[in-house]
């Protein structure tokens, strides 16, 4: 294949130009924003789950709390009760001082029930905080995500405008060169890795880096300017010096 010399310089502005492109689309890919983000999204949702649980945990404690709380309520409606009938002397003594029996068991039964309702509110109590400290770190985590989320999105704005320029630059510099040339470009491009046509710098390939060998070396220099040169060991387009 043939293409003029300013085909074949353009060929390599292009290829600076997509190399430029895949190397913005990489750190657009790779942002530290992205893995911050990541990692920060796990840390918020590990403290939502334990938040959750721990509110469930507290309702299930308030329920607890509540029978507790009605346990002492009827003992002291008995006390009231009893301590009542004492007081009105009504009933023979034998039934007067079974009730005192009484008054003693249930004030007895009464600083037991009273003993585990405080140990319960406690509990209630841990678990609030608890449940208050999660909260803080949870807002906290997620302040930490809304600013990750506007410097992602200031630095992939920064990338796109970036690479906006230089596909309007790729462009314009496609539109002169002869379309089975750049076709032959593409092609290549497509299975190299990206690199379809590189620099020769006196015996070496800037596309593999490769040093050709002196008979090649020699073959190349043997050529029309405008014949199309391919490097044996990367095969993409070599583009020579004038």
């Amino acid at each position: 294949m043939k293409a003029s010399e300013s085909d074949q310089r353009s060929i390599l502005d292009i290829q600076k130009f997509d190399h430029q492109m895949s190397t913005l689309k990489n750190k657009a890919a790779n942002l530290p924003e992205l893995a911050e983000i990541a990692s920060t999204t796990i840390k918020s949702n590990n403290v939502r789950d334990l938040r959750i649980a721990a509110e469930t945990e507290l309702s299930d404690v308030k329920r607890e709390l509540a029978r507790a709380e009605g346990d002492v309520e009827q003992i002291v409606t008995r006390i009231e009760r009893d301590e009542k009938r004492l007081a009105s002397g009504t009933g023979t003594p034998k039934e007067l001082e079974q009730t005192q029996h009484e008054l003693g068991t249930l004030g007895a039964r009464r600083s037991e029930l009273e003993e585990v309702e405080l140990e319960i509110m406690m509990r209630v109590d841990g678990i609030k905080d608890r449940i208050a400290t999660l909260s803080q770190e949870e807002n906290e985590l997620g302040m930490v995500l809304a600013d990750l989320n506007i410097r992602k999105e200031n630095a992939l704005a920064a990338i796109h405008t970036e690479l906006e320029g230089i596909e309007t630059d790729r462009k314009a510099t496609t539109q002169s060169v002869d379309a089975e040339f750049l076709a032959l470009y593409e092609k290549i491009r497509a299975g190299s890795n990206g690199i379809g046509a590189a620099a020769l710098a006196g015996n070496q390939c800037k596309g593999c880096n490769l040093t050709l060998n002196t008979i090649e070396l020699q073959r190349i220099a043997g050529l029309a300017q405008d014949e199309v040169v391919r490097c044996e060991e990367c095969r993409c387009i070599l583009v020579r010096d004038k």
